[in-house]
């Protein structure tokens, strides 16, 4: 804060004396609360006194002469009772340990096998050091139950029967307004963190490229762990009182990632981004737990990983605040090797047809004389996505799993693809140039 310069900058000057240094000092220690210690400094700017005033907190809302203001454009606009309402929630949110709480919740609801594989990756790991006979014993040494009562934590973990829900889209342009895909999910967070990965996995354009010993290494738009953090942090940072879902939703030219939850107050994407802000954790037993199967790093840090790795990788991104969550943007790349994706978007209509014969001209196949539009589409989404299965394929283009298999075996005869491995972990591998 400044006396001696106006709103647009200007410099006017201002009378300073150590009386006045001092006067500004008592006054703010008098009138706000909580208190603040600020730094206070007289400085020469174009040879006119002006005084500094330096101060920072983390106890907001704070109060001056007993009313609370917030700096809008200008002028200081007094905050309203359902603003200083909001603004008390949310700080208290972050200080509060809810989901270290004990639920209505008991052990007999877990997913067991979710339990133990969550058990196996954190001994793995090794970020703690955990003994126990049973789930039971384990789970209370986490400090994630008691007996046999769970925690919000343990529940929302480990427990099915949820209602929070995972939304997955993919749309047919750059906006909302028609669908090319939609499924939603409810189930333990490390379900459903399993399904938005693999979701998005599928959804992405991969390149194939070829090095020197000749071993096949595909490459995605978008690098795995990049996504794979964000969707993370989406899982750790949402409220889980808001009845919202948390949505991943895939353009063509772009990927969100949403949760609901506000950010915290007063803060910035960019402060954590710099890494000068340490965490805060809106809920810190989830949190801890995903700390220990190295999901989550250290604390604070997603946000800084994402925006170097998108950085590296010559991704754009962003990170938008919204009034009711928080979204990360992936600004896709269009490049020849992602031509295929433009060329066959997930439409019927004429242009499908017109696109799909432009992929039957660049092999040398003309359309309807050996293949049809099923198997070239087919074709497309095997080089984009190698590992995809038949199911997969009858569910995107909407067509029985046996006239999947029938126009597999098109492909084949024409020398177009060919299946290396078994069916449960191999992937086709095409026969031309595409």
């Amino acid at each position: 804060m400044y006396f001696g310069i106006k709103n647009d900058g200007s410099i006017v000057g201002q009378m300073v004396s150590e009386k006045t240094l001092r006067d500004i000092s008592q006054s703010i220690s008098n009138h706000v609360s909580p208190a603040i210690y600020p730094q206070i400094t007289s400085e020469l700017v174009e040879n006119k006194h002006i005084i500094n005033v330096k101060f920072s907190g983390t106890n907001a809302p704070y109060f001056a002469y007993g009313r609370s203001y917030i700096r809008t454009a200008d002028e200081d606009k007094l905050l309203s009772p359902d603003e200083l309402e909001k603004m008390i929630l949310n700080k208290n949110m972050y200080l509060s340990k809810w989901d270290s709480s004990i639920s209505t919740h008991v052990i007999s609801e877990l997913n067991v096998q979710t339990l133990e594989s969550f058990i196996s990756t954190i001994k793995d790991a090794g970020r703690i050091s955990i003994i126990g006979d049973n789930n039971q014993t384990i789970l209370n040494k986490l400090e994630i139950a008691q007996n046999e009562s769970l925690s919000y934590a343990a529940w929302h973990l480990f427990c099915d029967n949820q209602p929070i829900e995972l939304q997955l889209a993919v749309f047919r342009g750059t906006d909302k307004t028609a669908f090319a895909d939609f499924k939603h999910y409810k189930g333990n967070l490390f379900y459903l963190l399993d399904i938005a990965e693999t979701y998005l996995k599928d959804k992405i354009n991969w390149r194939v490229e070829f090095g020197n010993d000749m071993k096949r290494k595909e490459i995605p738009e978008i690098p795995v762990n990049t996504f794979r953090e964000a969707i993370v942090n989406a899982f750790v940072h949402r409220d889980f009182n808001s009845p919202n879902g948390n949505e991943i939703a895939v353009f063509t030219d772009r990927i969100e990632i949403y949760n609901p939850g506000s950010f915290p107050s007063g803060l910035t994407p960019e402060d954590f981004i710099k890494g000068d802000e340490h965490s805060y954790l809106r809920n810190p037993k989830i949190a801890e737990m995903f700390y220990y199967t190295k999901n989550i790093d250290k604390w604070a840090s997603g946000l800084q990983r994402i925006s170097t790795e998108c950085k590296t990788n010559n991704i754009a991104f962003e990170f938008k605040v919204l009034s009711n969550g928080f979204l990360t943007k992936f600004f896709r790349q269009t490049t020849k090797n992602d031509t295929l994706n433009n060329d066959l978007p997930a439409i019927n209509s004429t242009e499908r047809t017109s696109t799909v014969e432009k992929l039957g001209e660049r092999l040398g196949v003309k359309l309807g004389e050996r293949l049809g539009e099923n198997a070239l589409e087919i074709l497309g989404i095997m080089v984009r996505n190698p590992q995809v299965t038949i199911r997969q394929l009858s569910e995107q283009l909407q067509i029985s799993t046996t006239a999947i298999e029938n126009n597999i075996k098109k492909l084949k005869e024409n020398s177009l693809i060919e299946r290396k491995g078994s069916f449960k972990s191999g992937y086709w591998e095409t026969k031309k140039n595409v």
